[in-house]
């Protein structure tokens, strides 16, 4: 199956940059391009890409409005990849929390840009443990300690969501608490649920928020 690709930048450099990526691998395509974030929800519309390139920092309509409108209007919204110069952006962290999969940054090698598209075009939220708990330490705005008491998740949910945010894939959550992958797919989308979060990560900052989860480690 191809995954189809908008990208949504307002550097042509980078736009052309990723397109060139792109295009090289046989199930990746490029459906459109976008400058800015007024131009994305008729394009989606149009072309009902898989995968957005999404840059955050835009000139009319930044990133974080072009996907908080994509989610809250689109009946099935497309896996958005937040595109930044900088890990540790505000944008970044606003982003993530309006719902965003995960982020690349511009700097990263074409192989990583490739792999990326094809985490979140299976599902998957594209997660870096350590940045996201330094944007969690940056730009936190206040205790979250109360929505994870109010969730009331049990004790297995808490050592799903303490998995998760290492970075863990359902499968690998399976192997490290010797069970069923379906058994994990039920506990993720339990803790979910009572988070109120939309995908893994909101919910993995919900819990660094909360101080639920602390690594020792920058690892």
């Amino acid at each position: 199956m191809t995954i189809s690709v908008l990208i949504v930048d307002d550097e042509e450099l980078i736009r052309v940059g990723l397109r060139a990526i792109i295009d090289a691998q046989p199930d990746l395509t490029v459906v459109g391009e976008a400058t800015d974030g007024a131009e994305v929800p008729p394009m989606v519309a149009r072309w009902r890409p898989d995968v957005v390139l999404m840059d955050v920092r835009m000139p009319a309509i930044d990133g974080i409005q072009a996907t908080r409108h994509l989610l809250a209007t689109s009946a099935e919204p497309p896996r958005i990849l937040v595109v930044t110069t900088f890990e540790n952006d505000e944008y970044v962290y606003q982003a993530l929390r309006a719902g965003a999969h995960g982020f690349l940054l511009k700097r990263a090698r074409p192989a990583e840009v490739v792999d990326a598209i094809r985490v979140v075009a299976r599902g998957e939220s594209l997660l870096f443990p350590a940045a996201v708990r330094r944007l969690v330490a940056a730009h936190q705005r206040g205790p979250a300690s109360d929505r994870l008491q109010r969730a009331r998740l049990t004790e297995r949910e808490g050592e799903v969501l303490r998995l998760m945010a290492t970075g863990l894939s359902n499968s690998e959550i399976a192997a490290e608490l010797v069970l069923g992958v379906e058994t994990v797919k039920t506990h993720v989308g339990n803790l979910l649920a009572k988070l109120g979060a939309r995908d893994r990560t909101q919910a993995v900052i919900a819990a660094y928020e909360a101080g639920f989860v602390v690594p020792a480690t920058d690892g």
